[in-house]
């Protein structure tokens, strides 16, 4: 049951929606609407939070946007575990408005420039630091989100302490994104690979036992990791295998009480857990935004999308033109019903030509 604490959270992401996303989603009537409306949840985000037909984001602002809406919902609904997942390496542009100001919108394409490599992502491909900056990007827009429970009852968790540190230089004497920016690995040290220009050094492999005991281990100055005090609404960025270990302990330490939401933890890619009960912690953590790349190999150029309460969505982007949805279930699809779905699908005639033109026209400048 969600506790005074978390329901605080529900009514104030409202009003943090009203002053951090209204450039990028609301229109001025919703706005309006919020400062009379603060105790109707579905009404803080302008209209009844009910749609016919779930459909996909158009660009980038309308994916933040439709994002947002979900995580309201779900608190709404009294949910406090969250899982949030955006398309690897997606470009939010939050750190570079400056530079962007000349383009008024963002296509839903540029989300995966230099993303997922599955779904034919930029041309410049993925690089380590795309990917930080999209992990930092998102945990940005989050923080932005819930700005009014006040800085200290936000955490934003990175795995180590070169993220974090990277966040705090960046975010550093910003109004907008005040919190306790926190490192679970606070020792500091991080293989970057050849990626960085530096030796890959090879370790021996550790199993689930092992990452645990390194976990809890006290170094003696910091000991095992803890979530600041007073915080209400922790937001864990890109966690990993030995990360999901700690935010177990975590979430078995502050109980239902404390909003937990993971972003971009890839969840459905985990193959192996620590034991039976931190499967059964993950798997009840309520996946409140998908939007990412289907199976390449079963249903190519095909992506899956769900947003909170709706049903997920199967969807092929064509070489010209918006996402069309080929099928919708309950359930996340997996590689099979993805295959089904692909090769049960009708391209138009239409659709048909004009990607024959536009692949003609694309080998022209090659």
């Amino acid at each position: 049951m969600m506790t005074r604490k978390l329901l605080t959270t529900t009514l104030c992401i409202g009003m943090a929606a009203v002053s951090a996303f209204q450039q990028s989603s609301f229109s001025s009537s919703a706005a309006a609407q919020s400062s009379s409306s603060r105790l109707s949840i579905g009404k803080v985000f302008g209209g009844d939070n009910t749609t016919k037909e779930q459909q996909l984001p158009k660009d980038v602002k309308d994916a933040i946007s439709k994002c947002r809406g979900a995580v309201q919902k779900a608190l709404e609904n009294r949910l406090s575990r969250m899982d949030v997942e955006m398309p690897v390496g997606a470009n939010f542009g939050v750190e570079k408005k400056k530079a962007s100001s000349s383009r008024k919108r963002s296509s839903l394409a540029s989300l995966t420039d230099g993303g997922d490599s599955s779904m034919e992502g930029g041309e410049e491909g993925l690089t380590m630091e795309k990917l930080d900056t999209s992990n930092r990007e998102l945990a940005r827009l989050f923080v932005e989100m819930f700005q009014p429970l006040g800085g200290q009852h936000i955490s934003a968790v990175f795995n180590d302490e070169i993220l974090a540190d990277e966040a705090r230089k960046l975010w550093s004497g910003d109004l907008s994104v005040e919190c306790n920016i926190v490192a679970i690995d606070r020792k500091g040290k991080r293989s970057r690979g050849g990626l960085m220009g530096g030796k890959k050094k090879k370790k021996k492999a550790k199993g689930f036992a092992s990452k645990m005991a390194e976990e809890l281990e006290d170094d003696g100055s910091s000991g095992p990791f803890n979530l600041p005090k007073d915080t209400e609404v922790a937001l864990f960025v890109a966690p990993g295998p030995k990360e999901l270990i700690a935010i177990e302990r975590i979430c078995n330490e502050v109980g239902m009480g404390t909003c937990v939401i993971l972003l971009n933890a890839r969840l459905s890619r985990v193959e192996k857990y620590a034991s039976d009960d931190a499967r059964k912690l993950f798997e009840s953590f309520e996946p409140v935004w998908f939007l990412g790349a289907a199976s390449q190999e079963k249903s190519p150029g095909c992506l899956m999308h769900r947003a909170y309460p709706g049903k997920w969505v199967l969807a092929r982007k064509p070489k010209i033109g918006a996402p069309k949805t080929i099928a919708i279930q309950d359930d996340m699809f997996t590689g099979d019903e993805c295959a089904e779905a692909y090769a049960t699908m009708e391209v138009s005639e239409i659709e048909k030509t004009s990607e024959k033109l536009a692949m003609n026209v694309a080998e022209w400048f090659k």
